[in-house]
């Protein structure tokens, strides 16, 4: 059995989720990574996508945007814009939010506005990824 650490998911809004988990997983710019009990300390930035978190007894599927996880070895916490489970995602908002980003990112924009496009089309890809699931993990 695994040994449980701290996680935190903290929002501006909320404290979205504090327990004792076996793990979690999540998405970098670099690809998928994956936190255990012990992990070396460190600080990685996330991106919008779906976090798996593994409770011991079952594992759990939310939607977060872009923000970074700060890693202890025996405490994990999150700080992201937003974070949402797929029963609060409103999917008919999350499908304009997407077609708005698509929308925008065909028109001739700065870099800087090119980049928030890409983070709010990431963010509903994620939203409607983590809602048309069919299978629970």
């Amino acid at each position: 059995m695994a040994t449980k650490y701290l996680l935190e998911i903290l929002t501006p809004e909320r404290s979205f989720f504090v327990d004792m988990v076996e793990s979690i997983i999540f998405e970098t710019e670099d690809g998928e990574m994956s936190i255990q009990n012990g992990h070396e300390t460190m600080v990685i930035s996330i991106i919008p996508s779906e976090i798996r978190i593994n409770t011991g007894s079952k594992w759990l599927a939310c939607s977060v945007a872009e923000g970074f996880i700060e890693v202890r070895p025996d405490e994990t916490i999150m700080f992201t814009q937003s974070a949402e489970w797929p029963e609060e995602i409103d999917v008919k908002r999350a499908e304009r939010a997407k077609e708005r980003a698509e929308e925008r990112m065909r028109q001739r924009q700065s870099e800087q506005e090119y980049r928030r496009s890409k983070i709010a089309l990431a963010r509903a890809m994620a939203r409607l990824a983590l809602t048309k699931r069919k299978t629970k993990l």
